[in-house]
């Protein structure tokens, strides 16, 4: 592998990582309604979540998904209903007031937090069709294992770094007060964005 493809990987990947979806979306409310503390565990969590979907990529995970569509479709729908879950929770509770939260007593514990990054990840194989596409043309056969090491690294960096930024730009005070004021229309309108992501990864 040259350095000229690690670094066309790492530009798409880069792309990817910062262009609104599941997981930037529940950073943004994680951020704004629980703090930068639990945003940063869930950025962890997320990151992880993308170097599984790597990982299984570069070792035949999206060859997999070609060749047998119904597995494919079958983890689609799994994810998808687990965002529409999570979408509904957010809607449900719109109206309940906001529990106060500051970095150094965050609402959810840090390992609630990873879990959820790592759980929000892993409910979309698109991940993995999208890696795979990107590692056929940059990744060539017989590549070494320390190459292989770096661009797992390089996975976990674009994704940890574009969502600990979204989870800062969403935890200061001024943005919390925003939120405060307009909790409930906020709130539906995360779930139905949310929503709609979980039907699209369901249906296409």
């Amino acid at each position: 592998m040259t350095w000229a493809a690690f670094l066309a990987a790492w530009a798409l990947h880069f792309v990817a990582a910062a262009s609104p979806g599941p997981a930037v979306l529940m950073t943004a409310r994680v951020g704004v309604t629980e703090g930068f503390r639990s945003g940063v565990w869930l950025a962890v969590g997320i990151g992880l979540g993308a170097v599984v979907w790597a990982a299984a990529a570069l070792f035949g995970l999206a060859l997999l998904f070609k060749t047998a569509p119904a597995l494919l479709w079958g983890y689609k729908i799994a994810g998808g209903l687990f965002l529409i879950w999570i979408a509904w929770q957010m809607w449900s509770h719109a109206r309940d007031p906001l529990t106060s939260a500051t970095e150094d007593q965050p609402t959810r514990s840090i390992w609630s937090a990873f879990r959820l990054g790592l759980v929000t990840q892993m409910s979309n194989p698109k991940p993995a069709v999208f890696f795979g596409a990107v590692f056929v043309g940059t990744v060539p056969p017989g590549t070494s294992l320390p190459w292989i090491a770096a661009l797992l690294v390089m996975v976990f960096a674009n994704e940890f770094l574009c969502n600990i930024v979204v989870a800062r730009a969403f935890s200061f005070e001024r943005t919390q007060a925003a939120y405060t004021r307009m909790k409930t229309g906020i709130d539906r309108t995360f779930g139905g964005i949310l929503a709609l992501l979980g039907v699209k990864i369901a249906a296409t």
